[in-house]
């Protein structure tokens, strides 16, 4: 199920990452995107909109108290927010290039294995 996955910008300044509902009333399981200043520059979090208190996302965000809507921001974003919400690691075609050396790349003589 494609899920349109959406970033705004909330009326308290929170930047949140969520599932648009289809009649767009709501945003369903927010998640909260936090910026870390570091010595190589800035660092993003996906934290679920209710931590400390809860650790999954879930809930539901009302879309009257967004106050701006991305229109663009990265799909990396999208990706790492279905990971955290659905506790699943996503892959891109490209990933799977590797496959065949991650399995012990082109078959084996199992005559080895074999008892004699």
């Amino acid at each position: 199920m494609a899920y349109d996955i959406r970033l705004v910008k909330l009326i308290t300044g929170d930047l949140v990452l969520g599932k648009w509902s289809q009649d767009g009333g709501k945003i369903e399981d927010p998640a909260q995107l936090q910026t870390i200043p570091t010595q190589q520059g800035v660092q993003m979090v996906l934290l679920p909109f209710g931590y400390p208190f809860e650790t999954d996302m879930t809930g539901s965000i009302d879309t009257r108290h967004v106050l701006y809507e991305y229109k663009k921001f990265p799909e990396e974003l999208k990706t790492k927010y279905m990971e955290a919400s659905s506790n699943l690691t996503l892959s891109t075609p490209g990933d799977l290039r590797n496959l065949q050396g991650m399995m012990g790349g082109a078959g084996g003589d199992i005559s080895n294995l074999l008892k004699k």
